[in-house]
């Protein structure tokens, strides 16, 4: 769930003013953490996952479906996400049996 100190954080991380912009990179990371991890509720764990991959999103606006580039005698090559990112998802991923995931709620 989306919270606005998480928007603020994310706004002093990037300079940027735009809320509503940064509103909707973190939903969009929140449900990409959800999709990949399994989970129906983001754990405080991942937070700063979230944070991080809206973060990255917004440093990349305008490169999307570059590779790398290079300008001036300088190159930039571009990943998914840093692998610290997916070691900390692949920490909290559940696994299916059955066909199933189970996921403990708290009360």
């Amino acid at each position: 769930m989306l919270r606005p100190a998480d928007i603020h954080i994310a706004s002093r991380l990037t300079g940027e003013e735009d809320d509503e912009l940064i509103a909707i990179l973190l939903n969009d990371a929140e449900e990409f953490v959800k999709s990949y991890t399994g989970r129906k509720q983001i754990t405080t764990e991942l937070e700063k996952a979230v944070r991080d991959l809206a973060v990255i999103a917004l440093n990349r606006m305008g490169t999307e479906g570059e590779n790398s580039r290079s300008e001036g005698g300088e190159s930039y090559s571009f990943n998914d996400a840093p692998k610290q990112i997916y070691d900390t998802l692949n920490r909290f991923r559940l696994c299916r049996v059955g066909g199933r995931t189970y996921e403990n709620t708290k009360k």
